[in-house]
């Protein structure tokens, strides 16, 4: 122990787990393009093995050595192994793997593809050519003190984004396009637009050319681009790195990102994908885990030869063996420990809930233990709480867990489309999803809302589209799903009709709004502030092109949605009266005779919540009393309107002396949209208010509370 390749003082030790492997070989290599090695070990199942794990310790052996592992044992697939001496193997815990040449993994089959007996069949053809090799690697970077932030969820807004997406394209002016070191060029972007936390889609290392497919429009090969199908856990994706990616450079190019987020302020979510791996079904690649111990790391039929498929893509990960939970949680803790991350969201992550025979677990271990981790204990972990087969919002284990909000998603979109009888929805998901989070006892913050997100329509097409245009993902439009609520208003996809596009960014407008001035924490799918478009695809996880990547011309072209949203984010950062970390409880805490909220229909009565309604008003208390900050804040009213017409919104007497001021009116052009607080417009009290089709309109009162170093715009 520990396992993996370490680096002593003398050389170092290698330690791999396998249960069911009778022998194990350890390869070293020159160079990650060899084919063979430059020395084997052969270990000995006596002196070079304790319990299950297998040990050698090499004198001489320093950073940048390359290896491999190759193992016999049972090749019975009925029975659930498939060891194959033949074949290069992974270590699970490689903190490096070559990403210097395009792999080969046609001689990656435990079986012969050939043979009418399929996966029953064995291979006899070495992979090591192709095969990437693992690289040794210490641990040593000057951190200059970085520390994680610790920043808490209410005071969190978390931008999404893919690492190549956000550079790649000319348009973004970095130096090293499509990297690590590209986004640290763009933090002072991130920090003019306002967020706190960069989530990135996977960067453990993956197969970018698994995909044999084209794009049928030009014929172009497609790829893996997401990275949903990790390859190497511990691994950061070589090609991610502008140092390089033969001898570790990678670790270097992440640790120097990491630690420059840091020092702007800027924490970093890793998004992580323990619910699979690339090795796929019964018919794919023997790589890592299925040549060390299949049986042990993935959930298997009663017929041992197939996998339990709860994550679509061909093989569930047994999460709740002990061995598979103690190598996440290790794995885990390296990613806090030696690279400094600050939080993670677990991609399908009801497979984690799921016990060694599939079903879901009412009290399962592994969230519970990445819950409560000592080294774990403070960062932030997020579930996108289903899978293929089980639906767990509001109901994820593990009371610390936040959970990615998609009733939030939908709800929000049927209301702004203008879905009739949705008022209560909104309500409810504006006050932060109290159906789903305070009955277990957790916070409107553990809701973690959104707009968008990497999967599905950016923010610009579900304004702009009725229908997915996934054609050039070559699987005939059937991929992605259809359940979009979405709407064009008229034309499908782009226009040069003015008042289409009026209406369309009105309605970015109020998704905007919508989602920063919500109780809970807001996640931005990353280029929706300037309304990045993917053309109507909302699977784009095989597109690395210009459907992915984000045009920064956009920021010119839609200027005044770059800053309305700028500014919206500052206004909840500026105001706790958007980041309460209690639920509402419609009680007036104070005695101001105001409650700390109050929902109201247009003409000023309380909300009837009718089938028919499309619109909604409601005030909110600012007082530390209600919101349980440190001090005062403003006093807020909101005022929605869905409808394809005009109404008049009888304007509520404030708490407190004064009048409301307007701050936020969507159906107004920039720049009177969202103006700076100390130019906002004065609004007599118990006055009718035009509120215009599909607007949204935000006032403040108690004018004397305000900050006046944080008005300007």
């Amino acid at each position: 122990m520990p396992f993996g390749a370490t680096i002593t003082d003398t050389g170092t030790n290698f330690a791999i787990f396998s249960r069911h492997a009778t022998k194990v070989w350890l390869l070293l290599f020159d160079q990650s393009t060899d084919s063979t090695p430059s020395h084997t070990f052969e270990l000995n199942s006596v002196t070079n093995r304790t319990g299950d794990i297998w040990h050698i310790h090499l004198s001489g052996v320093r950073h940048g050595q390359l290896y491999l592992y190759q193992m016999d044992g049972p090749y019975e697939p009925e029975e659930g192994h498939r060891f194959n001496r033949y074949k290069g193997l992974l270590d699970p815990y490689a903190k490096a793997v070559t990403g210097d040449f395009e792999w080969d993994f046609s001689q990656s089959f435990g079986y012969d593809p050939a043979s009418p007996e399929a996966d029953l069949s064995f291979s006899t053809t070495t992979n090591l050519a192709g095969m990437p090799k693992c690289i040794a690697c210490d641990d040593d970077f000057d951190w200059q003190g970085d520390r994680l932030l610790n920043r808490p969820l209410n005071e969190t807004i978390i931008y999404e984004t893919h690492v190549r997406s956000l550079t790649a394209h000319p348009s973004a002016q970095v130096e090293h396009p499509g990297t690590f070191k590209g986004i640290i060029e763009k933090i002072p972007y991130f920090k003019e637009l306002g967020v706190t936390a960069i989530e990135l889609l996977p960067i453990h290392l993956f197969h970018e050319r698994e995909f044999t497919r084209t794009n049928p429009g030009n014929g172009k090969p497609l790829t893996n681009y997401w990275g949903y199908n990790t390859l190497s856990f511990f691994a950061p994706h070589g090609a991610y790195s502008h140092l390089g990616s033969d001898r570790g450079q990678q670790v270097i190019a992440f640790k120097e990102m990491v630690r420059e987020l840091h020092q702007a302020g800027l924490e970093i979510i890793l998004d992580v994908v323990f619910n699979h791996c690339v090795e796929n079904n019964h018919l794919g690649h023997t790589l890592s885990f299925r040549g060390i111990d299949n049986s042990i790391y993935y959930l298997l039929e009663d017929d041992k030869r197939y996998y339990k498929n709860f994550s679509g893509v061909g093989n569930t990960m047994n999460c709740n063996h002990p061995i598979v939970r103690d190598f996440i949680i290790d794995c885990l803790r390296y990613w806090v420990y030696e690279m400094h991350v600050d939080g993670f969201r677990f991609d399908l992550a009801t497979i984690l809930s799921r016990d060694r025979w599939g079903h879901l677990s009412g009290n399962p271990a592994l969230p519970a233990r990445i819950a409560e981790d000592p080294i774990l204990r403070t960062a932030k972990i997020i579930a996108e709480p289903w899978d293929v087969a089980g639906y767990q919002v509001g109901n994820f284990p593990g009371g610390r867990w936040a959970e990615w909000n998609d009733k939030y998603r939908d709800q929000v979109r049927q209301f702004w489309r203008g879905d009739p009888g949705l008022t209560s929805a909104l309500a409810t998901r504006l006050a932060g999803s109290g159906d789903l989070y305070h009955p277990n006892g957790r916070t409107p913050n553990h809701s973690i809302n959104l707009n968008t997100a990497h999967d599905g329509f950016t923010l610009n097409d579900v304004v702009s589209y009725n229908q997915k245009h996934n054609e050039a993902n070559g699987e005939d439009n059937k991929d992605g799903h259809d359940h979009n609520v979405s709407f064009n208003y008229g034309v499908e996809g782009p226009t040069d009709d003015p008042e289409i596009e009026i209406i369309r960014s009105r309605q970015v407008k109020n998704f905007w709004a919508t989602l920063m001035l919500s109780q809970g924490t807001p996640m931005i799918n990353g280029g929706d502030e300037f309304r990045h478009t993917q053309r109507g695809n909302n699977n784009a996880y095989c597109q690395n092109n210009e459907i992915s990547w984000y045009d920064w011309r956009f920021l010119e072209k839609y200027a005044d949605i770059y800053r309305f949203a700028r500014q919206v984010i500052a206004l909840r950062r500026a105001h706790p009266v958007f980041r309460r970390t209690t639920f509402f409880t419609g009680l007036d805490l104070d005695g101001d005779q105001f409650r700390d909220v109050h929902w109201y229909e247009p003409r000023g009565g309380d909300a009837t919540w009718g089938e028919g309604d499309k619109c909604l008003m409601c005030t909110m208390d600012g007082s530390k009393e209600e919101t349980g900050a440190a001090e005062d804040d403003v006093d807020v009213l909101m005022m929605f309107n869905a409808d394809t017409v005009v109404h008049l919104f009888c304007v509520p007497a404030t708490p407190h002396e004064g009048n409301w001021r307007r701050i936020i009116d969507t159906g107004l052009p920039s720049p009177d949209d969202i103006r700076p607080e100390h130019e906002a417009i004065e609004i007599e009290a118990d006055t009718p208010y035009k509120v215009r089709p599909r607007s949204m309109v935000v006032m403040f009162s108690s004018w004397e509370r305000m900050n006046l170093d944080e008005m300007g715009e």
